[in-house]
């Protein structure tokens, strides 16, 4: 059965689409900064089989291929026979590990609000880490930290918040004093919501996972003027989007769990992984399977 949307759209000042979608004939107009789709109210696609297939994005819309967004060649992560950067030079970097969802909310950020000319990339990897970074760079020797005006900060909660506030570009955070409120409750919530997904690996149930999925959904419905947790795209869709793209294929390939299954504001919702910005900071599902195994490994024994 065929699902049409025609002239479906909506305005934060970022992000515009018309979406056509008819059997094997797409017609899709994209956002020119963020290369995105959006709709002015979610979206019930037509039934998913075989959701996932798995290269880990949905197929209900074709994938969307860069519009305005800069691309760029990824450096290799620096280990610890690697010299430092210049440090305190006057450039901003981040400082990230590739394989990292909380690294991936400020790399995210940074490529949303067009900064990758003024902030360099800089990888670390963890598992053979350069000392002078805890040395020079970040005592605490964790991922995500940003070098900038002479500083070092951390945390990636804060961290796309000062990116998003001291650099050029879009903003990623409302004005809407009701949608900074629910802002506020949603990222509070990452951490519940990424421990009862750890619970249930723990006891091999999807009990307490499919309870904060259930959340997700229910935060989904707050706003009507667009598919994202505020409506608009926002840090709150950055903050979640690293954990739904590494739980997702988890679920479904190890534990035959569909997340989005009786949840279509998250299956649409979901879709964000079309963004270019964000797109480019995304892994394979099979590295992201392969990474819980071995964890959920871990917090058996």
């Amino acid at each position: 059965m065929a699902t049409i949307f025609n002239n479906i759209s909506y305005h934060h000042s970022i992000i515009h689409c018309a979406c056509n979608i008819n059997n094997n004939t797409n017609r899709i107009n994209l956002c020119p900064k963020l290369g995105s789709l959006s709709f002015k109210k979610p979206l019930i696609l037509s039934p998913r089989k075989n959701l996932l297939n798995y290269s880990g994005i949905s197929r209900t819309v074709s994938p969307i291929s860069s519009s305005g967004v800069k691309e760029e060649a990824l450096p290799p992560a620096l280990d610890s026979s690697s010299d430092p950067p210049p440090i305190f030079d006057g450039t901003p970097k981040l400082y990230i590990s590739y394989s990292c969802p909380f690294a991936q909310r400020a790399w995210i950020t940074r490529n949303c609000k067009g900064l990758q000319d003024t902030i360099k990339l800089v990888p670390i990897n963890l598992k053979n880490r350069p000392s002078w970074y805890k040395e020079k760079v970040y005592p605490p020797n964790k991922v995500p930290s940003l070098e900038h005006n002479n500083e070092v900060k951390g945390e990636s909660l804060d961290l796309i918040r000062y990116i998003d506030t001291n650099f050029e570009g879009p903003s990623l955070f409302p004005d809407d004093p009701t949608k900074i409120e629910f802002a506020e409750e949603l990222l509070s919530f990452t951490s519940s919501f990424s421990k009862a997904v750890t619970d249930s690996l723990k006891e091999n149930s999807t009990n307490e996972a499919g309870a904060a999925f259930d959340e997700i959904e229910i935060f989904l419905s707050k706003f009507d003027d667009g598919p994202f947790f505020l409506g608009q795209f926002s840090l709150v869709d950055i903050a979640y989007a690293p954990f739904v793209e590494r739980y997702q294929p988890f679920f479904f390939e190890v534990m035959s769990y569909d997340i989005t299954c009786g949840r279509p504001k998250l299956a649409v919702w979901i879709e964000m992984n079309k963004i270019e910005a964000y797109k480019q900071t995304q892994r394979d599902p099979k590295e992201h399977v392969e990474t819980y195994r071995k964890r959920l490994v871990t917090l058996k024994s």
